[in-house]
């Protein structure tokens, strides 16, 4: 038997209602699935980028004020000491925010005075001069702070003051100064008032306050925090955090009754936090997908099932003419490649469509067309893979049905 394209086409036109909900199906799960699947990787992307801290060993603990008698100077000095002093501990700093949680502190920066030259927006960590030990991130150029840099806390009647020296991840003195070293360079801050970069650190991420973008904008701040709150950030040898913060966590609670230890958490938790909705969303598109390929595979077979038996008489007489097995199978094959074909054409302009709408509101980058071809070759396969049981059945009708039927 030799196939012919023309009465596949015209078997379709006569009974094109189920051809056209299958083909409607495929565009839609092409669609879904090609920028679903880019979706996924770019948040697969955002949370295993490196954080460039030692965040498997770190830890951090909340304080707040308790009562009226709390003295500040006294008890960070009193925890610090303490902190430092347990056998494990590497380092341990006080800091305004922990690294990769939800909560943090930004401010803007530019090259000239007045608001004037290159500008970069920046999440800053107030720390003490083992701020950096702490973090574990790599200094790349220029040095750390020293103990008489650090400058006391703002207060509510001074919340002008700017720190006269900074330390910023690489991508923030490339931004800055795109054509020159960083180092020893002076930016302003909204004010007016210098400070000079002492120091360049490696890409670490800062924390998720403000979004993802920007989030190794990073700079250390020589100063002890306190107006908007503080933190101690405890740096642990391997394998050792865990130990350390249930020692710490039993002390610091009754140590000092003026403050209150809201708690002790480890980084890797903060990150988890972090990077939950992405996560999440990441799961309930790969279930959807999911769910929306198998309803286009159920399509698929459902209609090449429903062919079979509504053409059994037609096949038989085929099968009496001379058809071999082999040529039914490659018709129905062929039938299904046509819709699912059909489909593909359309679920390519869907999602180039969809593509282009998510980069424009969601400032997504553009869909890549290798995860486009990349779908298209899978589901084409899946949908003659769907189609092949019933082709298989189709082929197996007897030549005497036609008789039978007559």
């Amino acid at each position: 038997m030799s196939l012919d394209i023309r009465p596949v086409v015209s078997s379709l036109l006569r009974n094109r209602t189920g051809a056209v909900l299958v083909a409607f199906q495929i565009a839609i799960a092409l669609a879904v699935l090609v920028n679903a699947v880019f979706i996924v990787h770019q948040r697969i992307e955002k949370m295993g980028r490196p954080t460039r801290i030692d965040d498997a060993n770190l830890f951090g603990i909340q304080i707040a004020e308790f009562t009226s008698r709390f003295n500040y100077d006294a008890s960070m000095h009193e925890d610090l000491a303490y902190l430092r002093s347990l056998p494990g501990v590497v380092s341990a700093s006080v800091s305004n925010s922990i690294p990769l949680g939800i909560s943090g502190s930004a401010t803007t920066v530019w090259t000239q005075p007045d608001s004037k030259g290159q500008r970069a927006q920046i999440n800053y960590f107030s720390m003490d001069e083992q701020g950096l030990n702490t973090l574990g991130v790599p200094l790349l150029a220029g040095r750390a702070f020293r103990a008489t840099e650090i400058l006391p806390p703002v207060t509510l009647t001074d919340t002008s003051q700017f720190v006269p020296q900074l330390i910023v991840t690489q991508v923030v003195a490339q931004h800055l100064f795109p054509h020159d070293n960083a180092l020893g360079k002076t930016v302003y801050d909204s004010r007016g008032n210098p400070a000079t970069i002492i120091g360049i650190i490696d890409n670490m991420i800062g924390t998720g306050w403000g979004g993802y973008e920007g989030i190794d904008q990073v700079a250390i701040m020589p100063q002890l925090p306190r107006l908007y709150g503080f933190d101690y950030l405890v740096r642990t040898e391997p394998g050792k955090r865990n130990a350390i913060m249930r020692t710490v966590e039993e002390h610091l609670s009754t140590s000092n009754p003026d403050r209150v230890i809201k708690s002790v958490r480890s980084v890797e938790y903060y990150k988890k936090l972090l990077y939950r909705d992405d996560r999440n969303m990441g799961v309930f598109l790969i279930t959807v997908t999911a769910l929306l390929l198998a309803i286009a595979s159920l399509g698929i077979f459902g209609l090449a099932t429903f062919n079979v038996s509504a053409r059994t008489k037609q096949i038989g007489t085929r099968r009496a003419v001379g058809a071999r097995r082999g040529d039914i199978v490659r018709y129905f094959m062929v039938e299904n490649g046509l819709i699912t074909t059909a489909g593909i054409l359309v679920g390519c302009a869907l999602a180039l469509g969809i593509g282009y709408w998510l980069s424009l509101q969601y400032q997504l980058p553009r869909l890549d067309l290798y995860y486009l071809v990349g779908g298209v070759l899978g589901l084409w396969i899946i949908g003659q893979l769907a189609a092949w049981q019933p082709a298989r059945r189709a082929s197996t009708v007897s030549p005497s049905v036609a008789t039978r039927t007559v």
